[in-house]
């Protein structure tokens, strides 16, 4: 790993067999795991732990302060997990009071120019495409994929296995397994090509979209949706999934296309 054009703080613990490559700068409290590769020109300032077999490009920034003016110089971190690809100048913020870190899960990809604001909480196998920007405390659920230049508002959460369109200003909740796209962001179907794609059969494929019928399509407002679904429907692992994303939703979730 000993590379003399780049500095390394004393104090940071750097497995053995991580490459670093010239003009890389990583400051003091840094972990970082086995195989990981620093591209030229990463900068990883304090208190960031990333895990195994990451890969981090060219420019990419991890661990800066919050750009939150309520932030105080609190103790805060960044926690990155395995087998994450982390393209040219991402910028990756610490944490702040609200949440205490930034966290993001394993396999994900993130795209080039992605910024992940203070406190966002991302899951396992996401796909970030380029410059999407992630305002502070964003929740994004497993399996996700967001478009390329897409904006998402603070506090938003976006539910596993779920697609959005590129381009997208995302301001509402945006629940799991499924599609979204137009201006203002709007519900357009279930993700049944990704769900194929990670084995979901036809039967549980068909489920979904009942559920999503009763929910944008059945001329009840959302809290009549989810109680009839939850009565009238059975239960299992994704009914109870999106049963339970709608009631916990602070923002509310994206519209139906139907919707006045």
């Amino acid at each position: 790993m000993n590379q003399p054009l780049s500095y390394v703080h004393p104090d940071a613990k750097i497995a053995s067999n991580v490459v670093i490559e010239p003009f890389v700068t990583i400051s003091k409290n840094v972990t970082i795991g086995e195989g990981c590769w620093i591209g030229p020109n990463v900068t990883i300032m304090e208190n960031v732990r990333i895990g195994k077999n990451c890969k981090i490009f060219p420019g990419a920034v991890i661990g800066a302060i919050p750009q939150d003016l309520k932030f105080q110089g609190e103790e805060t971190y960044v926690e990155i997990g395995e087998n994450n690809t982390i393209r040219e100048f991402v910028t990756i913020n610490r944490g702040t009071a609200a949440r205490n870190r930034t966290s993001i899960g394993n396999n994900c990809l993130l795209m080039a120019y992605t910024h992940v604001a203070h406190d966002c909480k991302l899951g396992n196998n996401l796909i970030i495409a380029n410059a999407v920007q992630l305002a502070g405390e964003v929740q994004i659920d497993d399996f996700a994929i967001i478009g390329g230049t897409s904006a998402v508002h603070q506090f938003v959460h976006i539910g596993s296995h779920s697609i959005i369109q590129g381009g997208s200003k995302i301001g509402k909740d945006v629940p799991p397994f499924t599609k979204s796209g137009r201006e203002p962001l709007t519900y357009s179907g279930v993700n049944s090509i990704g769900l194929r794609r990670r084995n979901f059969d036809n039967d549980k494929i068909n489920e979904i979209q009942e559920i999503y019928r009763k929910l944008y399509h059945n001329g009840m407002n959302r809290s009549q949706a989810i109680d009839y679904i939850e009565a009238e429907m059975p239960a299992t692992k994704e009914r109870d999934e999106i049963i339970l994303f709608v009631r916990n939703s602070k923002r509310g979730i994206i519209r139906g296309y139907l919707d006045k």
